[in-house]
């Protein structure tokens, strides 16, 4: 008995132990050991020259255990550093990849980082231990050109490596380096500059292992070395698209038996798809998007009795769709559209499509043969029919597909749907593209679901329908709804995009709408809204357009306060007052930064008009590289504030047909990208500023209608247009005007009263009708005696007459003179 007791207490001590032994091992991050001081060394060297602004790496220091430190995973028994996860945390300065020499570092992610220079070890120092490293991600880092990859070939376990985004334009051997790599599974080289994919050597290479293979958004400008294929027979995903291949596809393409994903799109590509592609009998997705391809696909298409995903859109396909495309079964993306086909669509080509649920048919010159009762073997989730003559009606059999969350059959001729199940079929859509019809229908009762909701370029009538609360965008221009904007939608959180131009809305703008908090978009102009601006403004607003509507009173000095708007038109309302006088704190107007904002916008695809340099033009991917202040047309009166002119990315400036005063400050030559300036019709006075010459992209410009004077500053820019951009200034003068006199050229030596220029024109008007008299008089009698005989004859009579009377009367006096 005492056996047991002494047994079951030896059982609780030791459960106790191991409890206490978990918990001080949870409480020091599953270490039972300190962190090596080896590892803590080689960290804290990789923490020198590193500049950290959201303090990841401050945290490093002598104070804490290494396995503590943020981003660091240390193994649970050892405390070897086994994983270092830096992602995007914003590192700066000189990067030193000696970190490689932890020994048991398995993962290392230093992507979306900013450094000046990513110092290599050299061949000497030997990196000992990074055979154990299985994924290293630089991705993304915005770093000087890596010359080379030779240090990549100590990683002899390396399985996944992500070099996406690093510039690696130096490195013309970069194939061989990886290939270096015998346990890859793993390689993405994605927009990293390559320009070279020939090599003599290519048939020695060995890529085995490789499985997956990002090569997209490069620059090779070459064809793709029919011995490229023969690296490796197992690959699963081939991404090349947007590299500049051209040629046609090598044949050794249809040798890799196990590929689910293959992606050529955006290329230049060039004959026919080889016939025996049927023997990708594997193969879920096949992307030749946006290539030149000229002949048609080949009937083995059909063949791909496993295939998921085929993409063959974007490109220059012609002939007849094959009907086989019917026979793949498991298809569950089609995407054939923008090509140049020649045939007919029938039920037939879908008939076994049962596992599809993505079709894309886009902009094809191809006719329709559905019936009218058909009902599809399939739910699809997207379909695209944009640019695709359907029209009048609403194809019936779309009413059939009660999964679908994308639609876009946008630019499709359609006037006439079922009232009911339209309504229904719209309500539901998450993103929906009906643009460009002719589709007049009341839609105020409804409310849509979606996120995007695009019905511009219609006939829709009534009041402004609902929208949920998660819709991110909405488009409803140049329809014709009118009333007011639904109060409900001040409550639209989400919503950073509104477009409602060019319809019949009226009334007051809801105070709120302007202050939604993701608002970045809004245009309500060619509307008849009325009221005054809303003072409350979205931070994040980019673009607002009031343009030819009825807003009246003051500008909002708020307006002047976002730093993120770089379009602002507030063209052809009532606004009058002066502009504000507050600090105008448009920094995206002040300091632009070109290389952040081409990567930020460049994958938008909003389209907006915008009016510059006199009219109107309509953009696509909406982006800060239009920076506009259009005031125009308003009763503006009192001087521009100087706070102005200190915009000076601002490109298109527009303040005419207002009553502005005052002059043009110097300071306007500092706005050196300026595009257009219209100051016309306003009151502005004294001299245009010399600076203004230094403004060398200037494509318009219009000062005409003010009170300018003095001579026009010599440049080759305000030289370079007509009068009518000076003219309505009468004391203005050179070129293109009339030249300057010499008092008009010195206004400091002599400066002629009112007066005495009034007298002086007087003069010279009173000795021009003198002269001008006495030589119509005198050329009147002259001409006459020249001309006809009898007048001259008697004119000569009447002289001698005169004479001998004048000497007889002559005579007379004289002789009584003498007697007197």
């Amino acid at each position: 008995m005492m056996t047991i007791l002494v047994s079951q207490m030896s059982i609780l001590l030791l459960l106790l132990l191991s409890v206490t032994t978990f918990h001080k091992s949870m409480c020091s991050n599953h270490t039972l050991f300190s962190c090596n001081e080896n590892d803590r060394q080689t960290m804290l060297t990789f923490k020198q020259g590193l500049n950290d602004s959201r303090g990841i790496i401050s945290t490093w220091s002598t104070e804490k255990d290494c396995c503590a430190w943020k981003g660091v995973h240390c193994d649970s028994i050892t405390g070897r550093v086994t994983k270092l996860d830096l992602n995007n945390c914003f590192l700066e300065g000189k990067i030193n990849l000696s970190i490689l020499e932890l020994e048991f570092l398995s993962y290392l992610d230093l992507s979306l980082h900013k450094f000046d220079v990513i110092r290599i070890p050299s061949i000497q120092h030997n990196i000992t231990h990074a055979s154990n490293l299985l994924h290293l991600d630089l991705s993304y880092t915005v770093v000087t050109a890596l010359n080379n990859l030779q240090w990549l070939s100590p990683l002899s376990s390396l399985k996944n490596l992500n070099l996406n985004g690093i510039d690696l334009h130096k490195e013309t051997n970069w194939l061989q380096a990886v290939a270096t790599l015998s346990s890859l599974l793993e390689l993405h080289l994605s927009k990293c500059k390559l320009n070279n994919f020939i090599n003599p050597s290519l048939e020695y290479l060995n890529l085995s292992s490789l499985v997956t293979l990002d090569l997209s958004w490069n620059n090779f400008t070459s064809p793709l070395p029919n011995g490229f294929f023969n690296l490796t027979k197992d690959i699963t995903y081939l991404d090349l698209s947007v590299c500049h291949i051209y040629g046609e596809m090598p044949s050794s393409l249809l040798y890799l038996p196990n590929l689910r994903h293959l992606d050529l799109s955006y290329n230049q590509l060039q004959g026919s798809i080889p016939n025996g592609i049927r023997q990708l009998e594997h193969i879920k997705y096949l992307d030749l998007n946006k290539n030149h391809l000229h002949r048609s696909i080949p009937y083995g298409i059909g063949q791909l009795a496993h295939i998921q995903y085929l993409d063959l859109s974007k490109n220059m396909l012609s002939g007849f769709i094959p009907s086989t495309l019917g026979n793949l079964s498991s298809l569950y993306s089609l995407s054939i559209g923008s090509n140049n086909f020649s045939s007919e669509i029938s039920n037939r080509t879908f008939s076994k499509l049962y596992s599809l649920g993505f079709l894309d048919l886009s902009s094809l010159n191809i006719v329709f043969q559905f019936d009218l009762d058909w009902v599809p073997p399939f739910q699809l989730g997207g379909l695209y029919l944009a640019h695709i003559n359907q029209g009048p009606n609403f194809p019936s059999w779309i009413y059939t597909q009660k999964s679908l969350e994308e639609l876009d059959i946008s630019s499709s001729g359609i006037s006439l749907v079922d009232r009911n199940k339209f309504f229904s079929l719209i309500e539901g859509i998450n993103n929906l593209y009906l643009s460009n019809n002719s589709i007049a229908e009341d839609i105020s009762n409804l409310t849509l679901l979606g996120y995007e909701i695009w019905l511009d370029h219609n006939n829709f009538t009534g009041g402004l329908p609902n929208i949920s609360v998660g819709t991110d965008l909405v488009d409803l221009s140049y329809n014709s709804f009118s009333g007011s904007i639904p109060h409900i939608w001040t409550s639209l959180e989400h919503l950073f995009y509104i477009n409602l131009w060019s319809n019949r809305l009226s009334g007051e703008v809801p105070v709120d709408l302007f202050d939604l908090k993701q608002l970045e978009m809004i245009n309500l102009g060619e509307n008849q809204f009325s009221g005054t601006i809303p003072m409350n403004m979205s931070r994040y607003l980019e673009v607002v357009i009031l343009r030819a509507n009825q807003f009246e009173g003051n500008i909002p000095p708020q307006l002047f306060e976002l730093p993120l708007l770089f379009h602002l038109d507030l063209a052809h309302n009532k606004l009058s007052g002066s502009m504000p006088a507050c600090k105008y704190n448009l920094t995206h107007m002040i300091n632009y930064d070109r290389y952040y904002y081409a990567m930020v916008y460049s994958a938008t695809n909003d389209a907006i008009e915008l009016f510059t340099k006199g009219q109107e033009y309509y953009l696509y991917d909406v982006s800060p590289n239009r920076r506009t202040i259009d005031l125009s047309a308003n009763n503006l009166s009192g001087e521009v504030p100087l706070e102005l002119f200190h915009l000076v990315q601002v490109q298109t400036l527009n303040l005419s047909h207002n009553n502005l005063i005052g002059t043009i400050p110097k300071m306007i030559g500092g706005m050196k990208y300026m595009e257009s300036l219209d100051l016309s019709n306003n009151k502005f006075c004294g001299e245009i500023p010399q600076s203004m010459a230094l403004l060398n992209f200037l494509e318009v410009l219009n000062l005409s209608c003010n009170n300018f004077d003095g001579k026009i500053p010599i440049g080759t820019q305000l030289q370079s247009f007509n009068a009518s951009s000076y003219i309505g200034n009468p004391k203005l003068c050179g070129a293109p005007l009339s030249s300057c006199t010499t008092k008009e050229e010195n206004p400091k030596t002599a400066m002629p009263s009112t007066e005495n220029e009034d007298d002086d024109s007087i003069r010279e008007s009173l000795y021009l009708g003198m002269g001008v008299g006495f030589a119509v008089g005198f050329w009147g009698i002259c001409g006459s005696l020249f001309l006809i005989r009898k007048w001259r004859h008697a004119y000569y009579r009447f002289i001698d007459g005169m004479g001998d009377k004048l000497y007889g009367i002559l005579m007379v006096k004289l002789i009584r003179f003498r007697r007197n």
